[in-house]
């Protein structure tokens, strides 16, 4: 990979008896959640990216025309987390900012803290439960330290077009989190558009965490925002120099996936290795060399 070397672990057991084992070695250590969700830690921070730990939207949508049951279960609960830092949602699709899931955190944690889009503040405020102070509002373009180690720059994303409220903050965004030596960018919710690869190779990810669930022609009919299809996360990671991809955002709901194999068989395909599919049950490590 050149400048940080990545590894892939499988490990026995739940992921809240992984999270408590110690393990030496530096660096970032990722594991999926399921959809978008990525729980890592650095060695001084805990934080977790569009945890989805419910089964909120199966509530909601039972009975209608799109099922939201769960296709796998959580690999963990919010109430089994292990102390949380911080939480970044990249928007306001409760499969991203799971009211049922955060508020949780927030009710169990005091001091966790909770990145949020600028545009959504309201919202999320709503769903979580928490006075603003708790809140960290961003928009893309800011570069803040948010403690602890970590550094966030925020970047635009368009699910699927770049959408902004009346004060000009963009609903949609993704994440670059710089800690322990090393980056990984997590795209949130997007399709391709003009400029993002710039945005990208100006952050120069080790490590990219990007959608694939694509946007068939049926769901856009229906009004059912898509994502990235399998060739155009490959073609950013080409472009913009990323070292690997893990491609994520389904297996979630049976209306709104990607198979497996299909995956996978475009990462045999992918130059230079540079695709790899999240699963669960794997620890995964980017470390500076």
């Amino acid at each position: 990979m050149g400048r940080t070397h990545y590894a892939e672990t499988p490990y026995p057991g739940s992921l809240l008896a992984r999270l408590a084992a110690s393990r030496a070695g530096t660096g970032m250590l990722l594991y999926w959640l399921g959809q978008a969700g990525f729980l890592i830690e650095t060695g001084s921070c805990r934080l977790l990216v569009d945890p989805y730990l419910s089964d909120a939207l199966a509530a909601k949508y039972r009975g209608k025309a799109f099922n939201h049951e769960r296709m796998m279960a959580a690999p963990i609960t919010p109430y089994a987390l292990p102390a949380i830092d911080l939480v970044l949602c990249t928007h306001h699709h409760t499969d991203h900012m799971d009211g049922e899931t955060l508020s949780t955190i927030a009710s169990r944690f005091a001091d966790t803290r909770f990145v949020i889009p600028a545009a959504t503040q309201a919202l999320a405020q709503e769903r979580i439960g928490v006075d603003r102070q708790r809140l960290i509002s961003v928009d893309a373009g800011d570069r803040l330290e948010l403690g602890r180690g970590v550094r966030l720059s925020v970047l635009r994303a368009a699910h699927e077009t770049l959408q902004c409220d009346e004060g000009g903050h963009h609903l949609f965004l993704g994440y670059g989190i710089e800690a322990a030596g090393v980056r990984v960018f997590h795209s949130g919710d997007t399709i391709p558009f003009k400029g993002q690869n710039a945005e990208i190779v100006s952050f120069a990810p080790d490590l990219a965490l990007l959608p694939v669930n694509g946007r068939p022609e049926a769901l856009q009919s229906a009004g059912i925002a898509g994502n990235l299809t399998l060739d155009e996360a490959v073609d950013i990671a080409m472009k913009c120099n990323v070292p690997a991809v893990l491609a994520h955002h389904y297996g979630m709901f049976a209306f709104n996936t990607v198979a497996p194999d299909l995956i996978d068989a475009r990462a045999k395909t992918a130059p230079r290795a540079l695709l790899h599919r999240a699963r669960v049950g794997i620890e995964y490590r980017l470390g500076a060399q």
